[in-house]
């Protein structure tokens, strides 16, 4: 861990990364890409020690209310959130501030906030989006062997849903030759089925790799699956998008399936409702709080 002073906190679209780097472990992971200008070790958690006081600022200053997002780039629960509080601070500050709020999270540890999540969502509105990419367990802790597994993710889905938040599941990324199944995706879509998922977001079944993630990821496919390497290189060679050989059949089961199943799987839908703030009515608020 290190300490950074930062400029500013919120992006154009209203999102912020209080920290920069992870230590989840992802054997895929975009934010390794060199196109993000991580100068330091991955693992060493960059800490924007200003960001609190920054993000109280913004808030202040802004005309509109909006929703506020974290996570695109490294996951707010990670596990020095639990020593830093950051994000339960700046979940407050939103709170205070009667903003909105979307977080990214593949961690149970989001549980630990659930009162704040749930006072954000009776005055306005909160959605968690948690990573689901693959059913098997023992496979889940392979590709991403520092986080709560699957399973876990699926049992803070329910308690989402039983306290009244809404979330949303990203189906991502699915490895060719690893997680391309029919299985697979039939049971993480049965797992938000039963967690009454608002949506699905779903890019089609496969993952991109360009500079940084792409030879952390080949390093990882030679330790835990030897040979699928030189089976990747020879089929997709440096492209950036890499489909599975299954993606016509899965995308037209992922479809399906949500479909009959009335879950949102239109990307547009999602990321527009992502994005609208709606603050609850003043008779609503009183009746939710009494």
């Amino acid at each position: 861990m290190h300490y950074v002073d930062a400029k500013g906190i919120l992006s154009a679209k209203n999102g912020m990364n209080l920290y920069r780097g992870c230590s989840h472990g992802c054997i895929y992971c975009d934010s390794r890409s060199k196109c993000y200008h991580m100068e330091h070790t991955f693992e060493d958690i960059e800490v924007k020690r200003n960001a609190v006081e920054l993000l109280e600022d913004a808030l202040r200053r802004k005309r509109r209310k909006c929703m506020v997002g974290m996570g695109a780039m490294t996951d707010p629960y990670i596990p020095l959130e639990l020593e830093l509080g950051h994000v339960r601070q700046a979940l407050t500050l939103i709170y205070e501030h009667g903003f909105g709020a979307t977080l990214i999270t593949k961690s149970n540890r989001i549980l630990r906030d659930i009162d704040l999540l749930q006072k954000i969502n009776e005055r306005a509105k909160c959605v968690v989006q948690m990573t689901l990419t693959t059913y098997d367990e023992t496979l889940c802790k392979k590709i991403e062997p520092n986080v709560c597994t699957t399973r876990e993710r699926f049992e803070v889905l329910k308690q989402l849903r039983d306290a009244g938040i809404p979330t949303v599941v990203w189906l991502a990324p699915i490895l060719p030759w690893i997680n391309d199944t029919e299985e697979n995706i039939s049971g993480i879509l049965n797992l938000c089925i039963q967690a009454k998922v608002y949506g699905v977001i779903c890019f089609g079944m496969g993952l991109t790799l360009r500079e940084g993630n792409r030879e952390y990821f080949y390093a990882q496919l030679d330790r835990l699956f030897p040979g699928l390497k030189e089976r990747y290189m020879r089929r997709y060679r440096n492209q950036y998008i890499i489909d599975s050989p299954n993606s016509g059949h899965l995308m037209h089961l992922f479809h399906q399936t949500c479909g009959t199943h009335g879950i949102v799987h239109s990307k547009e839908q999602i990321f527009s409702y992502l994005q609208t703030f709606e603050e609850k009515p003043v008779a609503e608020q009183i009746s939710l709080w009494g």
